[in-house]
């Protein structure tokens, strides 16, 4: 027996139920399936689990600085990693369950159990059922890629996934990868007290973003004890007998090897495309797995969409819930919504944090055209000297010609949220003119973003910076 769907949702991350309830508030009969825990990479192991433990490290190093604030605090605090974890765990489980239990209750959503495979076009198995749809749509997530370094097979090694379920603290934690993920992992683990070297193959850290960028950044984990080591090549696995992991770097400078009781691969993310039975339709994927779409998240089989992480448009769950958006818009409402039309914005949550959106400095010059640039330092920024978090800076970038702001990277306080003000800018197509005469509350960072725009230039110099 075949069961029929108007539409067939293969996965449950971030776009799906999205996507699920919407299509179904329509009038669609929706089946999504699910293999996994609901909500994805971002419930259960990304979003929601490391700004939960961020928050445990935040709360930790707040501590540690108390005595600079003239708060005094008698005998000594420390970390209890299986609380930190229960802490994350629960917040995780309410999150997960009060998404499932609202699938659940939907009219018109039927909800299978188990691993999706397609059989034929737009026909899946699972679970010993076989289930057709008018259209189908891929929202499968992706997992931590893990390379093949030799020596890997021979020892225990952590993943991003993994890595969550710790309850004892790592006497030293080597991370392999200085990009986002590891970054985050980095200075939560170095606050909870371990001792942490991140290795990283590249001339810096956060290789997708600017010098500056990456300088600045790296000095915030350095003045936290955390060592960098860049450069690195020929990485290998061993065991160090009682001693733990050696992970040999071959850098440039520095020992040649580096032994920690713990080691986290944080090289990167694959999407979960293999196994779906692929083969059986006529959906093409790229060399890495990413399934390829049109710019309205179309395949190359007929009315077969994929969503998310899997195709490769973004890889953040802002991104994905976005590509729900256009999807659903599109069918829906006859829109013609395109990925193109949104702007590139993301985080990175270490403290402080890092709002990025639109181009980089290097890309913005690499177009060809003339840019004027504007920057100026947290510490001359007065309710970051107020709060005592001084580190960063404020960078701005805008077309010379028609005085579009293209881009901008705020690494301080508050820099994940004041990135928005920038960003509503970019969509509304306002002239830096504009954004820099409004008037905003003071003492706050977001007031300093017309400053900066008042003082462009094209070389970024500011005083004192």
């Amino acid at each position: 027996m075949v069961n029929r769907y108007d539409a067939i949702i293969i996965g449950a991350g971030q776009a799906g139920p999205a996507l699920a309830a919407r299509l179904a508030a329509a009038g669609r009969n929706v089946a999504i399936i699910e293999r996994g825990k609901f909500g994805g990479t971002c419930v259960n192991n990304g979003c929601t689990p490391t700004k939960t433990l961020l928050a445990s490290a935040y709360a930790a190093r707040a501590v540690q600085r108390a005595s600079e604030y003239g708060v005094c605090i008698r005998g000594s605090a420390r970390v209890t990693m299986s609380r930190v974890k229960a802490r994350k765990d629960s917040v995780v489980e309410q999150s997960r369950s009060s998404l499932e239990s609202w699938l659940a209750a939907l009219a018109n959503v039927t909800i299978y159990r188990g691993h999706a495979r397609f059989v034929a076009p737009r026909t899946v198995a699972v679970g010993g059922e076989t289930l057709t749809g008018e259209r189908v749509f891929i929202d499968v997530g992706g997992r931590p890629s893990v390379p093949a370094f030799p020596g890997i097979e021979g020892v225990p090694f952590l993943t991003s996934d993994s890595i969550m379920e710790l309850e004892a603290l790592p006497e030293h934690l080597v991370i392999v990868g200085g990009g986002y993920v590891g970054l985050e992992f980095a200075q939560m683990y170095r606050r909870f007290g371990s001792r942490v070297t991140v290795v990283e193959m590249g001339p810096g850290l956060l290789g997708r973003e600017d010098a500056d960028v990456s300088a600045a950044v790296a000095q915030i984990l350095a003045a936290e004890d955390i060592e960098i080591r860049l450069d690195a090549r020929c990485i290998r696995l061993e065991a160090a007998s009682s001693e733990g992991i050696r992970v040999h770097v071959e850098c440039s400078r520095g020992p040649p090897a580096v032994t920690g009781s713990h080691v986290l691969l944080a090289v990167g993310r694959t999407p979960n495309t293999d196994g779906l039975g692929l083969e059986k339709t006529e959906i093409e994927v790229d060399s890495n797995g990413h399934i390829q779409v049109d710019e309205a998240l179309a395949t190359s089989a007929a009315n077969v969409y994929a969503l998310g992480d899997c195709n490769g448009r973004g890889g953040f769950t802002h991104t994905a819930y976005n590509d729900y958006e256009i999807v659903a818009d599109n069918l829906l409402e006859g829109a013609d919504r395109k990925v193109s039309d949104r702007i590139a914005i993301y985080g990175l949550f270490i403290d402080p944090p890092l709002g990025r959106v639109g181009l980089t400095e290097a890309e913005a010059r690499r177009t060809g055209r003339k840019v004027l640039v504007g920057r100026r330092p947290m510490s001359r920024i007065a309710r970051a000297r107020e709060k005592g978090e001084t580190q960063g800076f404020m960078k701005l970038l805008v077309d010379a010609g028609n005085r579009a702001i293209v881009g901008a990277a705020i690494l301080g306080v508050g820099g994940d949220e004041v990135v928005h003000s920038v960003l509503d800018a970019m969509y509304a197509q306002l002239p830096c003119t504009a954004v820099q005469r409004s008037v905003r509350i003071h003492p706050t960072v977001s007031e300093l973003i017309p400053t900066v725009l008042a003082e462009l230039s094209p070389s970024g110099g500011e005083p004192g910076f």
